[in-house]
């Protein structure tokens, strides 16, 4: 009864994309599709929290015919869409972005740039395409990063040395540099791959989808999150109803309120749409 509760009162939908809402096709079931287009009936607004460039998580919106701010680059930007408005964004300083560039000069391990559009990277890094899990990012090689580094929303180191990427992550936090996050992890795809991404303070997607709920006059127990992999912890650390899908991992699972029996390559997520549907019909 208190899972029907929580289901009735949901108002907002907030998805991650790949390994979530995604297949390992790139693209979203019919199934949700439908359960999507049945729940905006009963006023649901629904959103994306995605590690992925504004520009890459549109085309789904637009599939979607969804109306509302989308939460990109795991908070750092978000933006309306169609209108394509800026609700918020949290640009790196200068000083930041040029003294990431000179430790990964220092110690040979690939940067790129982040902006809200694009990646970029220099030809020292060319392997950044090829080996980031940014997917659908338009990447731009550019002759240096001189012109890149003003409104840089993240920076992406990627290697194979994961001790170099620890020892470069705690010169980049506290007490060597102020107001800075960081975060590494292994990559999805490329075995022996791992990633150190450093963004202002105060962006996650936990941050982002807070700014949401006001932006809409919500409360967290008005919302459910949807996600499966490390990125999304913050998002899982809420009070929002939290949905994992069977492939999710388990450090996600563990702060789950439901583990959904199918993965996102089974379309799981449709069987959450679902559940709460029926929650509304039956209000």
């Amino acid at each position: 009864m208190e899972l029907e509760n929580k289901l009735k009162r949901i108002k907002l939908i907030v998805f991650d994309l790949d390994g979530t809402l995604l297949n390992r096709a790139g693209t979203i079931g019919e199934r949700s599709k439908q359960m999507i287009k049945e729940l905006e009936k009963y006023n649901l607004h629904f959103s994306f929290a995605s590690g992925r460039l504004h520009s890459a998580i549109t085309s789904f919106a637009e599939e979607l015919n969804l109306y509302s701010p989308l939460i990109s680059l795991d908070g750092c930007l978000i933006k309306s869409f169609p209108e394509n408005k800026l609700i918020f964004e949290s640009n790196l300083k200068r000083n930041h972005v040029l003294k990431a560039i000179d430790y990964a000069e220092n110690f040979l391990i690939n940067v790129a740039l982040c902006h809200g559009d694009a990646i970029y990277y220099t030809e020292y890094n060319s392997i950044i395409p090829q080996i980031t899990d940014k997917f659908g990012a338009r990447y731009e090689r550019v002759h240096s990063y001189d012109d890149c580094v003003d409104n840089t929303l993240e920076i992406l180191f990627a290697g194979e040395n994961i001790n170099l990427m620890k020892y470069v992550q705690g010169k980049m936090d506290f007490p060597y540099m102020l107001g800075l996050s960081s975060a590494s992890f292994r990559s999805q795809r490329h075995e022996g791959i791992y990633f150190l991404e450093i963004r202002r303070k105060g962006s996650s997607k936990r941050t982002g989808v807070n700014r949401l709920l006001k932006y809409y006059n919500l409360n967290i127990s008005e919302a459910a999150v949807c996600g499966d992999w490390y990125n999304d912890i913050s998002l899982f650390q809420t009070k929002a109803l939290k949905v994992a899908v069977a492939n999710a991992v388990p450090e996600i699972k563990n702060y789950s309120d439901i583990i959904l029996d199918k993965s996102n390559d089974q379309d799981g997520i449709s069987d959450f749409l679902e559940m709460v549907l029926n929650a509304k019909k039956r209000k």
